[in-house]
């Protein structure tokens, strides 16, 4: 998982359940461990091993209530788990054995940037982005099972909406399961604060790429003299994104 003759990096990615892969449910089950467990706690030993944060992409968690979660979870370079986020927005027969997750979606500041987590279709719900960014996100770990074929150029999008980095790590090849095929779109990629993409994979290449992020491209809202891209929101006649009447 550790590329020993990279480049010196800050954070290392991981894709969605890329312990199992993202369409076997027997798989998923037979290893779904709580969050203390030992799949979580190796992934901590590595970071510290190699004093990096490690954004150990997401695994199937059994919950205290006896649930399935696919949780996203991030390390800190000694080690410490300082982030777990249960995936919320569930695709395909995700909804059949796993649980949409119970928190909000949270950033954390690692001192060099500010990071927030999301996995998979929360792409899909532009909403997911735009709260991690109100909330400071400077970079979006997008760890990734992805099959639908649009999801990296809206990934450009929901960076210019947002002036954030995001890096999607996504897997490659294709998995079968009862007569049924997911084939994965690869393609992993970082794009930057203007929709620039500063790299991406091929469909089926397994590659590992390093890129440098500029905090201040991404705290930087301001899209000309007239206008801020958070200051010119109007949220009081957004209420009917959450049920509320507008103008309320």
């Amino acid at each position: 998982m550790v590329d020993r003759t990279a480049p010196d990096v800050d954070m290392i990615i991981l894709p969605e359940l890329w312990h199992v892969g993202a369409f076997d449910v027997e798989a998923a089950r037979a290893h779904a461990q709580p969050i203390d467990g030992p799949l979580v706690t190796s992934l901590g030993a590595l970071a510290a091993e190699h004093r990096i944060w490690l954004h150990g992409g997401s695994f199937c968690e059994l919950g205290d209530d006896g649930r399935h979660y696919n949780t996203s979870v991030l390390f800190a370079p000694d080690g410490a788990l300082v982030v777990s986020y249960r995936k919320i927005h569930l695709f395909f027969e995700e909804k059949l054995w796993f649980s949409p997750g119970d928190r909000k979606p949270a950033v954390y500041d690692i001192g060099a940037c500010r990071v927030g987590v999301m996995i998979c279709f929360d792409w899909f719900f532009p909403e997911m982005t735009r709260i991690l960014a109100l909330q400071g996100a400077d970079v979006i770990c997008h760890s990734a099972n992805l099959v639908l074929p649009y999801c990296q150029d809206v990934m450009i999008t929901r960076c210019l909406e947002n002036r954030v980095f995001a890096v999607t790590c996504n897997r490659t090849g294709s998995e079968q399961r009862g007569g049924k095929t997911l084939a994965y779109t690869g393609r992993s990629q970082i794009v930057d604060p203007r929709g620039n993409v500063l790299f991406r994979a091929g469909r089926e290449t397994e590659e590992i790429r390093v890129a440098d992020v500029d905090v201040k491209a991404a705290r930087d809202k301001q899209l000309n003299e007239h206008n801020n891209l958070f200051a010119d929101r109007r949220p009081r006649f957004y209420g009917a994104l959450v049920g509320e009447p507008e103008g309320g």
